[in-house]
């Protein structure tokens, strides 16, 4: 229980923002932090829960984003139930990668490729299939209603991000504090040792993924109702994998407040790089690259681990 407070405490205190502000930009910035800080929060209950680093979360998140404009679009029903459908999917795109990596235990280099492959197929299939809208992508119709999910002004996506986030970071501690906290931290640190004590590493594991793909899912159903258009290479592209990753990187692995922190200090480095370059295309993601560089050669923990001894450090345990 000892996570909630701040958790809570969090939550009330992003909830005022949209009331705080009146500027567009700043509500479309932290929409964007929350966002990203769900799709790493996902990348992190695998990679730095589990030890089981993706380079495809792009599919999990390209799956529940294509089902639920699917659900909308070519079935007519609405937001609420094309969310729930996003969850599902993801959730079973999750289960087919898990099952085809961790039943012949693949790990380390082979799992990350295996999860890439995995988007890759799902980007050429999206981009082929009729259902999918092929290459031309879906276009969601602008029909403003509870019932879409679709929202008057920019405040009420922010509340929407900020649930989501909320709910991403109750599900890391939930994770965190349990049994299965403790199994994942152990196969993560050493499966064989995990093994021998009895540890079923192929059920912890398939437990790992199929959390990390709903939650990544949502995000993506979110993203979908956001911007109303989605195409195989938004949904499944390799940039969703890659800010996958690099918000719990440089925030923290294993950390449940990391990724929240390592996606608000990544997009406000992009901000600030595209107004000192003038807008100049790719200048922050060289921005990125350097400060991905310098946290995983000096800061391995991420910055949520500056403010402590290295002594003390202890992944998955401090967040």
């Amino acid at each position: 229980m000892r996570p909630l407070a701040p958790i809570g405490l969090f939550a009330l205190l992003a909830l005022p923002l949209p009331w705080l502000t009146g500027s567009g930009t700043v509500l479309n910035l932290a929409t964007m932090v929350l966002m990203l800080a769900t799709l790493g929060q996902a990348w992190n209950l695998l990679g730095g829960m589990a030890g089981q680093f993706s380079f495809g979360h792009a599919a999990f998140f390209g799956t529940g984003a294509y089902a639920t404009a699917i659900v909308q679009i070519r079935l007519g029903l609405d937001a609420w139930t094309g969310f729930a459908a996003a969850v599902v999917a993801a959730v079973a795109m999750g289960a087919l990668v898990g099952f085809a990596s961790f039943r012949f235990r693949l790990r380390g280099s082979y799992f990350a490729l295996v999860t890439l492959a995995f988007a890759e197929v799902a980007r050429i299939l999206a981009n082929s299939l009729e259902v999918t809208g092929a290459g031309v992508g879906l276009l969601l119709p602008l029909a403003p209603g509870l019932d879409r999910l679709q929202f008057a002004d920019k405040a009420g996506y922010y509340w929407f991000a900020l649930v989501l986030c909320t709910a991403g970071l109750l599900i890391a501690a939930r994770i965190r504090d349990t049994r299965l906290g403790a199994r994942l931290a152990a196969v993560r640190e050493n499966e064989e040792a995990a093994r021998a004590l009895g540890v079923v590493a192929f059920a912890v594991k398939m437990q790992a993924i199929v959390w990390s793909a709903g939650l990544a899912g949502a995000v993506g159903a979110f993203y979908t109702q956001l911007f109303l258009y989605l195409d195989p290479h938004i949904a499944f592209g390799p940039q969703v994998s890659v800010e996958a990753l690099l918000g719990p990187i440089v925030g923290g692995t294993g950390s449940i407040w990391g990724p929240l922190l390592g996606a608000a200090v990544l997009q406000l480095l992009g901000e600030v790089t595209r107004a000192l370059t003038g807008g100049v295309t790719g200048a922050n993601l060289v921005a990125y690259g350097i400060v991905l560089v310098l946290i995983v050669r000096f800061f391995p923990d991420g910055m949520i681990g500056l403010g402590r001894p290295r002594a003390l450090d202890a992944r998955g345990v401090s967040g």
